[in-house]
């Protein structure tokens, strides 16, 4: 297949005249969209819950929030009878072209360093088609699970594999996802001193040229963007000093944000102290970016006085609990993270070491470990699913806009419907009973007042054609087969 080829945007201003809550935009007569009838909205707002709620959306924004009997004429009507509705989940750190390796054989018992060098021979196979069409999946997944707003962290870059990042933006734009991809970046080669094999490196003048391009082409600064884009180099290990801080300088200029992974696990420590003589948070201050503009992945091992850098200077960090699980990387300082002031979100990672991807299950794992290490009244579903919206928001520079149901925020909820067997007897808390029961995936997931999945199914029917073309795309890289 050819992969359609993403087209630029061209950002445009889209200015909302609200009205009274519960009456839509001023003189627009009925909204697009009211969501109906639920057990209790969950808005994030200032901690407020609406028994018996309902939200409106028009022109991709909310435009009023309120109780039964007050709803505001509207083109379409979504029941939302049995469920708890809340903003939808925001993921801040995934690899999605991984679920092409999903639960890879050679690597599932290995520590971060061995599980990289089993699959970057594997991902040196990447081409646009195996990135749209794992792609394409994984937003699938990924809204089926109620995350309605995700980023990328695609690193891998093999030389004549094409528009990898452009293919991506195609698949996000035919599921309707919110995207946040990251123009992610290798330099430093097993030949240079670095962990991933030249196959998967580009030179620091062709890493930064692709930046550059491609926030020209796809960044869209508007209130209500469905795509923006990030600068990644992709660890201390696999690119160098003078890339890290040339990438600093570029998203100052271009002004766009920046990701990596950082303080992810014991090896890394080891590298850095061997390769620059410091701790990795050290060498992240030194190459400019312990600021607000920053983000980055697992942060396991950060001891006391590093937390408080991270926390004073604003960055983001955005919580792993099953990779870290999985991979044995220890636990997150969560809650030391959030008392410094940085703010914290939630990431899937990858499938091929977390193998799934539910933003559902990433806020239940992170509620039940914050339980574990501080007791059972630290930490409750309140808590998680604020991590899972406001905290996701946060990291991707987006407070207020996503994560949030009030009017002028981004059209995106989730309805969890909480019946069946595995929620009887659960009739004190609906809100607790999201992630104390369960498994739970989305009944209905909306983005910008659209509909990605309906009473459990999702809404684009192309997705059976996307998994069977799928499968034979990861069986070429696995190696199975003929």
């Amino acid at each position: 297949m050819g992969v359609p080829v993403a087209q630029p945007v061209t950002p445009q201003a889209r200015p909302v005249g609200l009205g009274p809550v519960g009456l839509g935009p001023v003189g627009l007569g009925p909204v697009d969209l009211v969501v109906a009838g639920a057990e209790v909205v969950v808005t994030m707002d200032r901690a407020e819950e609406v028994p018996g709620g309902w939200v409106a959306v028009h022109d991709g924004l909310v435009v009023g929030v309120g109780r039964a009997g007050t709803e505001p004429a509207a083109r379409r009507t979504l029941r939302a009878d049995s469920c708890v509705v809340t903003p939808g989940l925001v993921n801040a750190h995934h690899h999605i072209y991984q679920n092409l390796t999903r639960s890879y054989a050679p690597a599932v018992r290995a520590g971060l360093f061995g599980w990289l060098r089993a699959l970057y021979p594997r991902w040196a196979l990447l081409d646009e088609e195996a990135v749209y069409l794992s792609t394409f999946v994984g937003l699938a997944e990924l809204a089926l699970g109620g995350c309605t707003t995700t980023t990328d962290h695609l690193y891998v870059h093999p030389a004549g594999a094409g528009d990898l990042l452009g293919a991506e933006i195609v698949a996000a734009r035919e599921i309707g996802a919110r995207f946040h991809p990251t123009r992610g970046s290798m330099s430093v080669s097993d030949q240079d001193g670095g962990l991933p094999p030249a196959s998967v490196c580009q030179d620091e003048d062709t890493i930064l040229a692709a930046c550059e391009t491609a926030v020209a082409a796809h960044h869209d600064r508007s209130v209500g963007s469905m795509v923006r884009i990030a600068l990644a180099p992709c660890s201390p290990f696999s690119v160098s000093r003078g890339l890290m801080s040339a990438t600093a300088e570029l998203a100052g200029r271009l002004d766009v944000r920046l990701h990596t992974h950082l303080a992810e696990d014991p090896d890394e420590d080891s590298y850095c102290q061997d390769v620059y003589g410091c701790r990795p948070i050290e060498l992240f201050e030194d190459v400019g970016w312990l600021t607000d503009r920053s983000w980055v992945a697992h942060c396991v091992h950060p001891n006391g006085p590093e937390i408080e850098r991270l926390g004073r200077a604003g960055v983001g960090v955005a919580h792993c609990p099953s990779s870290n699980l999985l991979l044995g990387a220890g636990l997150a300082p969560v809650a030391e993270l959030l008392a410094a002031g940085a703010p914290v979100g939630l990431g899937c990672d990858g499938s091929a070491s977390t193998d799934s991807a539910s933003l559902w299950l990433e806020a239940r794992t992170a509620m039940l470990l914050a339980r574990l290490r501080s007791g059972a009244a630290s930490t409750g579903a309140r808590q998680a699913l604020e991590l899972a919206t406001l905290g996701g928001a946060a990291c991707l520079g987006r407070q207020g806009e996503l994560g949030v149901l009030r009017p002028g925020a981004a059209g995106d909820l989730v309805c969890w419907r909480l019946d069946g067997p595995q929620f009887a007897g659960a009739l004190t808390d609906p809100v607790e009973a999201l992630l104390r029961c369960g498994p739970v995936s989305a009944y209905h997931t909306v983005v910008a007042g659209q509909l990605l999945v309906e009473k459990g199914t999702l809404v684009n029917e192309a997705i059976d054609d996307r998994l069977r073309r799928h499968r034979a795309a990861a069986a070429r890289i696995q190696g199975i087969g003929p």
